[in-house]
């Protein structure tokens, strides 16, 4: 890990990439080498075993690592003698983690980053792990014990170390998604109420949340239900949903003071978070909020929206509008030490009237709540703040919010987290399309106008316009050529948004230019489905479908549900088959282990519940018509489309008008459509039915 109390270093190859956490190695005296074809040849000419070493710039255990053995003088000459040393980020190529993370898990039962794994020099995996220390502890070796053992094998019994890893890549081709039979009958109700039933027995009835600690957020598992409880009135489904929410806004996972959510929970009780923020979470967890304010119309949870949102302006934004990748977890060498307070610190900084409430409303006491995790030094008296007596007095929240803004001015001159600035098609498509929805659902203009500044940015600096491709990552101004399904299929779900919440014909336009890149590029005509990776994969052992939905969705599903969303808007068929042939193969797994692909389940459900769309003829950006599309997004009906008149949409909408000259909304099954209506408050009438 580098900061500037080191000693200046000659630099390594990681010193020409633009990857953060690649920099982040670049003085270390291991001979790092990039993914690429430079290493494998010199692996496959001097014939050593490659150790890969997968991170990202955010990760805790990654800057243990890096400080307790990839910075030892010692562990660095026994790599560099014997192994060619390879270091990836594994959010630049998830295509490269997945495969080896997979082995991974297969050869050990458990998975994680720092990922480190030993490869033949044809990138075949025969040995991994994750994290190993410079001494043997946590029931773990060390690294030089696990290299010297390598080393050893590799010298004398290579043969059996060869025939290990053609029997791991075997394995892992094997366990690549068989093909289901072509029957869309596969896919029923049935398989919804089974896994919204999954779902709902590992709920945590006293502090929300699926299952015990660690606890991670899950919004796409949460989504869902929340869409199934309302959609085939479950109400305890939607309680479940609307409870954790609650739960995960007063806990520490959220962060009280500055907005925005931590990647989990280390506890059952949402206190003590591991303290990184991805934007990939904070934009599925705005989503859900959104749609928990939509559901209740309780505005607290269109605060918790905001004040996420509100953190990635002002913190996660680039001047050209693109939104950066993630925060560490750690400052100063520490995990937490940013975020958590002492009680000497509230003494110093508050009134005793704000300082009585602030301790009350937040729980702080002498001892705190939270000690470093890797055990080596205790943060004494460090207190993660939470939400444990919310009730106010009258008065109590103008007093509340003082506290809050000294406290805040106050953490903005200590040592900020280190932050990733790359840009990722993918994960600036999902914040995209969280800030398009809470334009139109919050009625707050400068939520639509970020949407639309990061299209453009990421139009710009992503998108080839003559080549039709989209570069999956932009930093320091430079685009790499990787091009990934998840930055399509991501990119096109946030412009989907885009246009639902504003009508602009030529975000539709482009949705279309994305879908038609990404069926050409990734669509596997022969069984359905989508490769997560494009053309030729040379540095790849195998070429494979992603499609489990964990922190992140997978390619194919975020794929198949913006696939059957503009076959809707457009009236475009093939769209529609290649979206329903896909769930066609993923059907037994939809049935087996449904809980580990939330979203592909909300695109199983569009398909099977009946939904509405809401035609806007002759809309224009007047008061009128904004308040009317406005009124579309208010009342929330799971699945629901919007689209207006104009551009590539489906012929029958082109068929609606305009009343008397204003702007008229057609609630519509099919083509079969009620009478317009021209007046908000008639639109939300009829959007209020009731679920069945």
């Amino acid at each position: 890990m580098t900061d500037a109390s080191r000693t200046p270093r000659r630099t390594n190859r990681l010193a020409r990439q633009k990857s953060p956490y690649l920099l982040q190695h670049q003085h270390n005296p291991v001979d790092w080498y990039p993914w690429g074809e430079e290493a494998f040849s010199k692996a496959r000419t001097e014939q050593k075993p490659i150790f890969l070493s997968i991170g990202y710039s955010t990760c805790h255990w990654c800057h243990v690592m890096e400080r307790e053995s990839f910075e030892d003088e010692a562990i660095a000459l026994f790599l560099n003698e014997h192994f060619v040393s390879i270091k990836v980020d594994r959010e630049e190529r998830p295509d490269v983690d997945r495969i080896y993370m997979a082995f991974v898990q297969a050869t050990t039962g458990q998975g994680g980053w720092p990922l480190s794994v030993f490869l033949t020099p044809d990138l075949k995996p025969f040995f991994g792990g994750t994290y190993f220390p410079p001494a043997p502890r946590f029931d773990k070796p060390s690294l030089m014990k696990v290299l010297t053992r390598i080393q050893k094998l590799w010298a004398g019994r290579r043969d059996e170390l060869l025939s290990s890893a053609d029997d791991a890549v075997r394995q892992l081709q094997a366990s690549e998604v068989a093909t289901e039979p072509a029957n869309h009958n596969t896919l029923t109700p049935d398989v919804l109420r089974a896994a919204a039933g999954q779902l709902q027995a590992g709920y945590d009835p006293v502090n929300g949340g699926f299952g015990g600690a660690p606890k991670f957020p899950h919004p796409s598992q949460q989504i869902f239900l929340l869409n199934y409880g309302l959609a085939h009135g479950v109400q305890d489904a939607v309680r479940m949903v609307l409870h954790t929410c609650d739960r995960m806004a007063a806990g520490g996972i959220h962060d009280q003071l500055g907005g925005g959510f931590a990647r989990y929970a280390t506890d059952a009780q949402w206190l003590v978070p591991h303290f990184e923020k991805m934007l990939y979470d904070n934009a599925l967890l705005v989503r859900l909020y959104l749609q928990a304010y939509q559901v209740s119309g309780a505005t607290r949870y269109a605060d918790t929206a905001r004040d996420t949102l509100d953190y990635v302006l002002r913190d996660m934004t680039d001047p050209e509008g693109g939104f950066y990748a993630a925060e560490d977890a750690d400052s100063e060498g520490k995990e937490g030490k940013f975020y958590g307070w002492t009680l000497d610190e509230f003494k110093a900084l508050l009134t005793p009237d704000e300082l009585a409430l602030a301790l009350r409303y937040y729980g702080v006491t002498h001892g705190g709540n939270f000690k470093d995790r890797d055990g080596r030094d205790t943060l004494t008296g460090l207190n993660v703040l939470s939400v444990c007596q919310p009730e106010l007095r009258p008065g109590e929240d103008t007093l509340l919010s003082a506290a809050k803004a000294k406290l805040l001015v106050a953490r903005g001159h200590r040592v900020r987290p280190r932050r990733d600035d790359k840009i990722l098609a993918s994960w600036n498509g999902l914040m995209l399309g969280a800030f398009a929805q809470a334009g139109v659902v919050l009625g707050e203009r400068a939520y639509l106008d970020a949407a639309g500044r990061n299209l453009d940015c990421l139009r710009e600096r992503l998108w080839d316009t003559a080549r039709g491709t989209l570069s999956h990552r932009w930093r320091d101004g430079e685009r790499d050529e990787v091009q990934l399904l998840s930055g399509y299929s991501f990119l096109l779900s946030g412009v989907l948004d885009f246009y639902e919440a504003s009508l602009d014909v030529d975000a539709l336009v482009f949705a279309l230019e994305l879908a038609d890149a990404m069926m050409e590029r990734f669509y596997d005509r022969a069984q359905g489905g989508f490769w997560q990776r494009a053309g030729e994969c040379s540095d790849l052992i195998l070429r494979s479908k992603e499609e489990y939905d964990g922190a992140e969705p997978s390619g194919n599903s975020v794929a198949v549900v913006s696939l059957l969303r503009l076959a809707e808007i457009t009236g475009r068929s093939d769209l529609a088959t290649a979206a329903e042939r896909t769930l066609a193969l993923y059907a037994g797994r939809l049935r087996s282990i449904p809980a580990t692909l939330p979203c592909l389940l909300l695109a199983a459900a569009a398909r099977l519940t009946p939904h509405p769309t809401v035609v806007i003829a002759g809309y224009t950006e007047s008061p009128e018509g904004l308040e009317l599309l406005r009124a579309a997004h208010a009342v929330y009906r799971p699945f629901k489309t919007v689209l207006g008149t104009q551009g590539p949409v489906f012929a029958f909408a082109r068929t609606l008008h305009a009343v008397d000259g204003h702007p008229a909304a057609y609630v519509c099954a099919g083509q079969a459509c009620r009478p317009p209506v021209t007046a908000p408050d008639g639109l939300r009438r009829a959007l209020a039915v009731e679920q069945r």
